[in-house]
């Protein structure tokens, strides 16, 4: 299904041929992100991205870089998070060389021009007010902003305009050096190409990667004696909620466990708190409930936008959910839809070329280990319901507890009276 290969310079390269497409996509994924910044870089990582769109050597302006691809009808564009960056092309599987070229020169020519950052400056920080203004998903950083406080993990990942403002070509090119190399760097190409000579394609265009050590991030160091809650004010028209307990690492095998809880308590519209709180009483629109696995955190979290009454009332529903499946056992039932959905949607998720670059590269690159579709199923089919309800009575505790609030609310103490487990 796939095929991993270590190149001279150290990069690794993870083929990923797919017959009934004819769409093939490359995506660059590197080995940093917030969780590698500190207090005065933070956001730098984001920033160096948007920077590679905006010339290189090759194609001097973001004109031409953009027009590379759209003249062949290609999709493009690039993402950061705490732990990657990444850089990717889809195009029309005959346009697999001009793909791999736009790629690699935009990730080792970019110029980082002093006169685009100062530009790009005033984009980010719009940006920054856009998803400020933007409280069903400014609520997921408060959110690990209260888990983790005043270190990597806890804060924004897109930065903080005092931050933007300050960023010199300099501070590019340090953070470059230092975190962008060979040795933590990933090339896939995945969907319809011819796999005789791709190898020497990729050597061809990624030669100019170094292969040099690249600096690590800091551990994340969690502590919680107390349920903590977060109110930010706003005015808005409903309460934006973040209600969860801290829960397993991606290296940790009790997370496929917890994916099933997450699955049964609020993942679809079938789920214990969506038929609880939306369909039976009513009380809101959204509601989910998602689970995130770093390389050394994880948490469970449901998320739900709430009018402003009901807001008191919703979290004791949403603590009531969690308390019954720590206490009960959840039915076989209950359990093989979870283990079916969970495999259904992953099926349907990995359709396109994209979604399977993203599949193989991200496991390669937080933990250096691939599993196929297959052997994850394999993994979700051995948890039982001992093991669900174990997870639950380690994870739904009161030293774990934490809610986060966006809304008009001032009184901090009437939330936190409610958190009990």
């Amino acid at each position: 299904m796939y095929k991993k290969t270590t190149l001279k310079n150290g990069l690794r390269f993870i083929a990923v041929p797919m017959k009934n497409t004819k769409a093939v996509t490359v995506l660059v994924m590197v080995g940093t992100g917030s969780k590698y910044e500190t207090k005065e870089l933070n956001g730098i990582s984001h920033f160096l991205e948007h920077m590679f769109f905006k010339g290189t050597k090759n194609r001097p302006t973001t004109l031409k870089i953009a027009e590379t691809l759209d003249r062949v009808g290609g999709v493009y564009n690039a993402f950061t998070s705490e732990e990657f960056t990444g850089y990717w092309a889809k195009v029309d599987w005959k346009h697999l060389d001009l793909a791999l070229d736009w790629v690699s020169d935009i990730f080792l020519n970019s110029k980082l021009e002093e006169k685009e950052i100062k530009r790009e400056k005033g984009v980010i920080v719009e940006e920054i007010n856009m998803y400020l203004d933007t409280p069903i998903s400014y609520i997921g950083d408060l959110w690990e902003k209260l888990l983790y406080g005043n270190q990597p993990a806890g804060w924004l990942t897109i930065g903080e305009k005092k931050n933007i403002l300050k960023f010199k070509r300099k501070h590019l090119l340090d953070y470059l050096g230092n975190h962008y190399s060979a040795l933590n760097t990933i090339v896939c190409i995945a969907g319809n190409f011819n796999q005789k000579g791709v190898k020497n394609k990729v050597e061809k265009y990624f030669k100019g990667l170094k292969k040099k050590s690249a600096k690590k991030k800091l551990r994340v160091i969690e502590k919680q004696k107390h349920p903590q809650s977060l109110i930010h004010y706003k005015k808005t028209d409903q309460t934006y909620l973040c209600l969860g307990v801290r829960g397993y690492s991606l290296f940790q095998p009790e997370k496929y466990s917890q994916e099933i809880l997450t699955s049964i308590l609020g993942a679809n519209m079938s789920s214990r708190l969506f038929i609880s709180i939306r369909e039976r009483k009513g009380l809101c629109y959204y509601i989910r409930t998602s689970s995130d696995y770093s390389t050394d955190t994880g948490y469970l979290v449901t998320q739900a936008g709430i009018p402003h009454k009901n807001i008191g009332e919703v979290i004791k529903l949403i603590l009531k959910e969690y308390k019954d499946v720590k206490t009960k056992k959840v039915s076989d039932q209950e359990l093989k839809k979870a283990k079916d959905y969970l495999k259904g949607i992953s099926t349907l998720s990995l359709e396109s070329s994209d979604a399977q670059a993203s599949f193989y590269s991200l496991q390669e690159l937080l933990s250096r280990k691939i599993l196929t579709p297959r052997e994850k199923f394999a993994k979700l089919d051995k948890v039982t319901l001992d093991d669900v309800q174990k997870v639950a009575q380690n994870i739904f505790r009161p030293e774990k507890l934490n809610l986060a609030l966006i809304g008009p609310h001032k009184d901090k103490s009437k939330f936190q009276k409610l958190l009990k487990l």
